[in-house]
Formats: C-alpha cells, sequence, structure tokens
C-alpha cells in the first residue's frame, strides 16, 4: 500500500468556462498553486469539486487529468463515488484506480441510507472493497446528501482490513476525533480533519493534517501549522486563532468566493460554478474577500518573512 504522508490536502475546486464546460487550463494552474503553496496532496474530484454535477465522463476526465498533471511529489485521492448502483459504483472505482489515484475515497453516505445502521454500511463496504481491485482506498464523511459520520469501532474495523489509509473526517467533535485517532492508532489509516477550528488540538491527537475547504484560500499557512505545530507552539497557537475564525468564509458563497479569491491570487479562472450564481458574489462580498486576502498576507509575512 502507497503511503499517504502526513500534511495538507486540499479538496480541489473545478474551474469552468463561461460556456459551462471544465477549464482545464485553470485545472492546470490550480495544481500548481496548491505546489507553491506547499501542499502534501490533492483530494480531487470531491463535493467541491463538484462532483455531484458532473457527468461520469467528466469525473473520470477530471480525476485522470488531475492524476496525470501533479507533481510526483504530490499525492493525488479521488472520489466520484456517486453511482446509485453497486456494480456502477465498482466500475467508476476501478476506472479511477487504473488511471492511477494513490486511493479511491468513498462517500460514507453511499454505504447505507440514512437511518440504516452500521451493519449495512459495513455489508456494503464489504462488497465494494472485494470487488474493486486497489491498494489503498479511503472515506469520506460527506455532508450531502446526508452527512454519515463512522463511528470508532466501524473505522478500527476499516483500518484493521489492511485496506483503508485516509479519512477526511467531518465530524467537528473532539471528542470524536480523539476516540478515531485511538481506533486507527498502529494501523495504515490516517485521518485529516477537514474543520478548521479544530484542526491544532486534533493533530495534537494523532490526526496526519487538513483536508478541507480553506486550502483553497490559504494553504500555505495550513501547510506551516500541521509542519511546525509542535516546534513552535506558541506561534501555532497564534496562527489557529486566526485560521479558525477565517474559516466562517466558507459560509459566504463557496465555491464562487474560493474561485475570486484564487482570481485575486493571480489564476485565470472564471467565477462560473454549477452550484451557486457568480451573481451572489456581491460588491460588498468581493470587498470582504480582498480584505480577508490582505489579512492573510499579513499573516504570511509574518510566518515567511
Amino acid at each position: 500500500m502507497k503511503e499517504i504522508a502526513n500534511g495538507v490536502w486540499p479538496v480541489m475546486i473545478t474551474p469552468f468556462t463561461e460556456d459551462n464546460k471544465i477549464d482545464y487550463d485553470a485545472v492546470l494552474q490550480i495544481i500548481e498553486w496548491y505546489d507553491k503553496m506547499g501542499v502534501t496532496g490533492i483530494f480531487a474530484v470531491c463535493q467541491s469539486s463538484e462532483m455531484f454535477f458532473l457527468n461520469k465522463e467528466e469525473r473520470l476526465q477530471l480525476a485522470k487529468f488531475v492524476i496525470d498533471n501533479t507533481p510526483k511529489h504530490i499525492g493525488v485521492v479521488v472520489s466520484g463515488h456517486v453511482a446509485e448502483r453497486p456494480e456502477d459504483q465498482v466500475r467508476e472505482a476501478q476506472a479511477i484506480i487504473d488511471a492511477g489515484a494513490d486511493s479511491y475515497v468513498f462517500i460514507s453516505n453511499q454505504f447505507a441510507k440514512e437511518g440504516e445502521s452500521e451493519d449495512v454500511a459495513k455489508k456494503s463496504i464489504e462488497y465494494l472493497t472485494s470487488n474493486i481491485q486497489a491498494e489503498s482506498f479511503g472515506i469520506y464523511e460527506c455532508p450531502y446528501p446526508y452527512k454519515r459520520i463512522v463511528s470508532p469501532e466501524l473505522l478500527k474495523w476499516c483500518a484493521e482490513t489492511g485496506k483503508f489509509s485516509f479519512l477526511k473526517d467531518t465530524c467537528c467533535d473532539l471528542d470524536m476525533i480523539q476516540a478515531k485517532c485511538e481506533a486507527v492508532k498502529g494501523t495504515p489509516l490516517k485521518i485529516f480533519n477537514a474543520n478548521g477550528a479544530t484542526l491544532l488540538r486534533s493533530l495534537q491527537m494523532g490526526c496526519a493534517g487538513y483536508s478541507g475547504v480553506m486550502a483553497n484560500f490559504h494553504a500555505d499557512l495550513y501547510a506551516w501549522l500541521c509542519v511546525n505545530y509542535t516546534k513552535e507552539p506558541e506561534k501555532a497557537e497564534k496562527l489557529m486563532n486566526f485560521l479558525g475564525s477565517a474559516s466562517t468564509i466558507e459560509c459566504q458563497i463557496y465555491p464562487v468566493n474560493a474561485k475570486y479569491h484564487m482570481q485575486l491570487e493571480g489564476l485565470n479562472m472564471t467565477l462560473m460554478t454549477r452550484t451557486r450564481s457568480a451573481e451572489e458574489l456581491t460588491g460588498s462580498k468581493r470587498l470582504e474577500i480582498e480584505q480577508y486576502r490582505a489579512t492573510t498576507q499579513m499573516f504570511r509575512e509574518y510566518f515567511f518573512g
């Protein structure tokens, strides 16, 4: 099994042209920006990628492009786990694995319907992992269409199969995170917290890093925290206070606001998305992002000189 490295794994957004096609020139710019920001890996074809609004061909083509164009020192995990029929899930997952993904990431709410037990979820996991030829799998606690948090008990079972290496955790609960870290101790499965406010505490508990929305704004600051939180604890606390409060920008008009922020960073892309209208980003909201980026620059100067 290829090891999933500790650090920052951004949930990659998908840029679109004005005529609603995937803008691969802009995808390449995002990959280059992630590299500049010092990320460890990329989580492609996820909810931030608008995977529920991409067709099967687009999901596979996007996955292949990211895999083929990401520098070798950066890992790539991929989801796209949206098909309804299990046999289609197997077929689509295998295509992505065959394209060269380091790990195929399942969506936890696809294991069972809302209200169904973890026994049902476990049977689904057994079916999928038995029928997909892969060295490594992951799980993402995606909030859409409903959020299914994986219990520490089920996570321990997954980890002990030896087939799982990645969890994008969205529980936002430090007690639950602690229990999950203890459940996977000594196994290849690594937990990446998606929640900015709890990140520092979760790293101290044993989480491997960050995989969340805010890496589309200032991944470099998250990368610094993941590397230096034990070496420079006082600076880490100061940075965490900023990152935690700054993460509330996610509630603005995501992913439109992330695309606008990337424009300010010098990336050439439209504000087009398939989930939100760019018109929602009013003049005052643009100003908020501009001020937000200016504040980020102050922290960059403090931490990087």
